[in-house]
């Protein structure tokens, strides 16, 4: 039954978990989880309305709203949860985690893909935004608080607004930070910052050396005029 791999993930992934019962009744993620496998069920037998008055009723209940016509895979982990939006044709594989304040969300008014399609062991860290039909590949890891609007090729980290791939980085989930926004030097931010840094240290110096130059000259010029004073 997927819902108790949904419970074994909360294990696999959060040491704070202790017991089922505990996850089954503070978690508002497995709750979510709950409440959208009985709702997507009701969505494939054309009982649609009943399928969105439960998944409002899931969304107050646990601040996490999940269309119901949205395609989840197996062992799919919403850590904290409040805040975290789900569209009707987003599509995800399994093993895939979500931070709280997750967008998955559309770009468009027009029916149909409006959604983004994320692969497996996807990992996207705490507020971020994923708009649009995008595919995120397998393994991608997207830092808090990034806006990706591209499609992301598999085992790629992303980090900033709009989303930049940072470059040869391939983070496995246990070292994956996903609260930061990403701190490598690989960071094209970060790059220009340590420009900018750089050339105001050569200018500094560059200013070091003239004032310098400029107080020797000085010098040397008050002791000629001083010498020229006395013989006359």
């Amino acid at each position: 039954m997927r819902f108790i791999e949904d419970i074994q993930s909360v294990f696999n992934r959060d040491p704070a978990a202790r017991n089922t019962f505990e996850v089954i009744t503070c978690y508002s993620g497995v709750q979510a989880m709950l409440f959208y496998r009985l709702t997507h069920r009701l969505w494939l037998l054309k009982l649609k309305w009943l399928a969105r008055f439960i998944s409002m009723l899931s969304r107050w209940f646990t601040g996490i709203e999940i269309h119901p016509g949205a395609t989840i895979g197996r062992r799919f982990f919403i850590d904290h949860g409040m805040g975290v939006v789900i569209g009707e044709t987003a599509e995800i594989g399994d093993d895939v985690t979500l931070y709280h304040g997750v967008t998955l969300g559309g770009t468009s008014w027009q029916k149909g893909k409006r959604h983004p399609t994320l692969g497996n062991n996807v990992v996207i860290g705490a507020g971020a935004k994923i708009l649009g039909p995008i595919t995120l590949g397998d393994h991608v890891r997207v830092g808090s608080n990034s806006v990706v609007v591209k499609s992301i090729e598999a085992e790629k980290t992303v980090v900033g607004v709009p989303g930049r791939v940072l470059k040869d980085k391939t983070v496995k989930s246990e070292h994956f930070d996903s609260y930061a926004v990403g701190g490598s030097e690989d960071d094209p931010t970060i790059k220009a910052i340590n420009s900018i840094l750089k050339h105001l240290h050569d200018v500094d110096s560059q200013l070091h050396k003239v004032s310098k130059e400029l107080n020797i000259k000085d010098q040397k010029d008050s002791s000629v005029n001083g010498l020229e004073i006395e013989s006359k």
